[in-house]
């Protein structure tokens, strides 16, 4: 072979390497975004934007390089495409190391353990049956979960609790590998990275982990588990959507219906004639993406990433769902009134800008507090899952047109009565609605039946 058919041979041979490593490489770059669903006391997240840590709100995005940590009274939750939450405890961090698709829509996702405890709750089967993939690395282990699991990693200075509440899970160390099943525990030691089983673990019951905060972070991962199982199918919703985060706050915060020319839409309730979805709310920068539109309504996240808005008359602004083949950045808008203006980022500049009553966070855990829910406030700031019957509180102030005074309690303690969502007495006197930090259906007031954990 001549030495110029070799020099064409090699070329040849170099541009298929190249295009080879090009479509190699390409296989996980189609980014993910996950959301902020719960931020309760001090809670603080880094946007991957150069600017480090800056305060959390409710329904912020999260991309791969977010890192999000809790302060002593702060409690987090990340919610993923598929309704799966991972939630921390009081001081806590986390690194979003990796949330991306490969070429055949699997979901990888990777999550480093910096600090203190997290909750997951995962289910990561799409309707296909084929399972997505979760790594959640602590230290120089990692904990690998490929079906349904909930359970709760503890990390210490120098070891590690695992305890598995529902499924079962892979572990990985430098020593080995092992399995772990529901109902069990097991202590990793850090130093040496040995593997000791809980001898109390091994037993027909489930045993926390000792060495844990008194904070009741068990039973507040249980009430979110509750509130999503229940919500996320409740109600008349038929949004036939891929993805299912945001589908309880959806059906807690407002109701499905259908309207004449306008199909099966949404509203959320405690809304006026003059109330717009984008009152309330504020611009968050990321890189690579630039500013994005944040809702500062607890509901507030599917209806701003797909579907639309749109005015319907005699019915004010409703969501109609769709769009689901692309994560919208800034809201659709159809048939705006004449005087609406349609939101438009900032110009320049990286810094958060708020609209109207900006963004939210709840108040500390544990706390007592009143909320005011006033008309045209679509729940903004109303704890999710705090009250019973948001629907029949919206009937009220419908007729009344005043504002609803709210107490709500502290949660329900480790020792009151197993129901999953204790128990709740409310009456409404002189336009003071006084309640529980309970979870009930607006729907139906049964009480959900006992539920291990």
């Amino acid at each position: 072979m001549s030495i110029a058919r070799l020099g064409k041979v090699l070329a040849t041979w170099a541009v298929l390497a190249a295009a080879f490593l090009v479509v190699s490489a390409s296989a996980e770059s189609k980014a993910r975004i996950v959301r902020l669903s719960e931020v309760q006391g001090t809670v603080q997240i880094d946007r991957a934007a150069g600017g480090g840590f800056d305060k959390a709100f409710l329904n912020l995005p999260v991309i791969e390089g977010t890192r999000v940590k809790t302060g002593n009274n702060g409690r987090a939750e990340v919610e993923f495409e598929d309704g799966s939450a991972l939630r921390l405890a009081p001081d806590s961090e986390v690194d979003f190391t990796r949330l991306a698709l490969d070429d055949d829509g699997q979901k990888l996702s990777t999550v480093q353990l910096v600090s203190g405890t997290v909750y997951a709750d995962l289910h990561p089967k799409d309707a296909r049956g084929k399972s997505d993939q979760f790594l959640l690395n602590f230290a120089r282990e990692s904990v690998t979960v490929s079906e349904a699991a909930h359970f709760r990693l503890e990390l210490a200075d120098a070891t590690a609790t695992l305890a598995v509440f529902k499924g079962k899970l892979s572990g990985t160390t430098p020593s080995g590998q092992f399995d772990l099943a529901g109902k069990h525990s097991a202590t990793i030691n850090l130093g040496n990275d040995e593997l000791t089983n809980n001898d109390s673990a091994r037993k027909d019951t489930f045993v926390i982990a000792r060495n844990y905060d008194d904070a009741p972070s068990d039973d507040w991962d249980r009430q979110q588990t509750d509130y999503h199982d229940r919500y996320a199918t409740a109600g008349g919703s038929d949004v036939s959507s891929p993805y299912g985060y945001g589908v309880s706050d959806l059906n807690y915060y407002g109701n499905f219906m259908t309207v004449p020319g306008y199909g099966n839409v949404w509203q959320p309730y405690f809304i006026g004639a003059n109330w717009s979805p984008f009152q309330d709310g504020g611009w968050a920068f990321y890189p690579s993406f630039g500013y994005m539109f944040v809702s500062g309504y607890p509901w507030g996240w599917m209806p701003y990433n797909y579907g639309n808005w749109a005015f319907a008359p005699g019915f004010g602004w409703v969501w109609q769902p769709g769009n689901w083949n692309s994560w919208n950045a800034l809201p659709l808008v159809v048939n705006a009134p004449a005087r609406m203006t349609v939101p438009t980022p900032p110009a320049s500049g990286h810094q958060t800008v708020m609209v109207g009553r900006g963004l939210a966070a709840n108040p500390a855990v544990g706390a007592s507090h009143r909320v005011t829910i006033n008309p045209g406030s679509a729940s903004f700031g109303v704890p999710r899952g705090s009250l019973r019957r948001l629907d029949r509180l919206s009937k009220t102030m419908e007729r009344t047109s005043r504002p609803v005074v709210v107490a709500i309690a502290p949660p329900v303690p480790a020792t009151a009565p197993a129901t999953g969502f204790g128990t709740s007495s409310s009456s409404i006197r002189g336009g003071t609605f006084a309640g529980t930090a309970t979870t009930a259906s607006p729907h139906t007031s049964t009480a959900s039946p006992t539920r291990p954990h």
